[in-house]
């Protein structure tokens, strides 16, 4: 059965693309027209557009186009989308404002404590590492997927922890803490560890663990997250579950999301490791070079030194 059936709101999220246009339209409002209300401002670069950019266009195909709708039916799409929401699309964002818009926000009053807090490393990947781990629990994935409110508040509080978790190694302040490049390599490995146990969980079980998954009438409910309810009501007679939808079983479906995450956790974190490394073996070359340029420098002056105490002598 094609999915064309839920209609074109369900596919496309009209409403989602309009607040996406308005989200290009208010970051160019605030890094252009009104740049000069703030007090350290700089022109917005073209990487800076880039990346913000490519985060509104990554956050629509996640949520806005079919990718989201197949990800209430097929588990494997929804871990495709925790990964590129909550693993790619935080990097697109920090690097995307400028860090004169995140200065003000940061050092609020009631912000500037608690963003010092939950960005310290250790606090900030054990943070999101629990509420990743915490959402794929069975019984609390089935439970926020049948309320349209809790789900959408948890995914935020997901999101928001992504943002904090990768602060830490990539924010552009040119002031205040940042990790070192072999540290940052470190950071990146521990997170990918401590992550595993929940994709093992996924991966490694013997038999469908998620309702909202299996259970048609659980299903159904968990629809209404992003099928209108009117288009609902009038298909609920004619479809029973999400098998009428993919040729995989649930088992299969469900291990392949596991499989799927880890992979592309994999793949973004290698890209992470491989930029920080080449970093650092630039910065270790540039130092090594200095180093040897200094030496030879106090080596020429100390050669003319004793050249003009010998002919002082003579």
């Amino acid at each position: 059965m094609s999915i064309s059936i839920f209609g074109f709101r369900a596919l496309w999220s009209p409403g989602l693309m309009i607040v996406t246009v308005l989200l290009i339209a208010l970051y160019f409002l605030v890094t252009v027209k009104f740049r000069d209300k703030f007090k350290e401002s700089e022109p917005l670069t073209r990487s800076e557009i880039i990346y913000f950019l490519l985060a509104m266009l990554l956050f629509y195909g996640i949520k806005g186009t079919p990718v989201d709708l197949m990800g209430h039916i097929m588990f494997t799409l929804h871990m495709v989308q925790m990964a590129l929401m909550l693993l790619l699309l935080p990097i697109f964002i920090i690097k995307g404002i400028p860090w004169w818009v995140w200065k003000p926000l940061i050092n609020a009053p009631v912000i500037r404590v608690l963003w010092n807090f939950f960005t310290r490393p250790v606090v900030a990947i054990l943070n999101f590492i629990a509420l990743f781990s915490f959402y794929h629990i069975p019984m609390v994935l089935d439970y926020v997927k049948l309320n349209g409110a809790l789900h959408g508040g948890y995914s935020v509080i997901l999101f928001i922890s992504a943002v904090l978790m990768y602060w830490p190694i990539i924010n552009q302040m040119p002031e205040g803490p940042k990790m070192k490049n072999l540290n940052s390599i470190v950071y990146i490995i521990a997170n990918a560890v401590l992550i595993t146990p929940a994709c093992a969980l996924i991966i490694f079980a013997n038999e469908p663990i998620y309702a909202t998954y299996t259970d048609g009438e659980a299903w159904l409910k968990a629809m209404e997250l992003c099928v209108p309810a009117g288009t609902l009501a009038n298909l609920s007679i004619s479809i029973s579950g999400p098998e009428m939808f993919s040729s995989l079983t649930t088992i299969m479906d469900q291990q392949m999301g596991g499989v799927i995450m880890k992979i592309l956790q994999e793949i973004i974190f290698g890209v992470l490791i491989t930029v920080f490394f080449m970093r650092w073996y630039r910065e270790d070359r540039a130092t090594a070079d200095q180093v040897t340029e200094d030496a030879l420098k106090a080596h020429q002056e100390k050669w003319h030194r004793e050249q003009a105490s010998i002919r002082q002598s003579q």
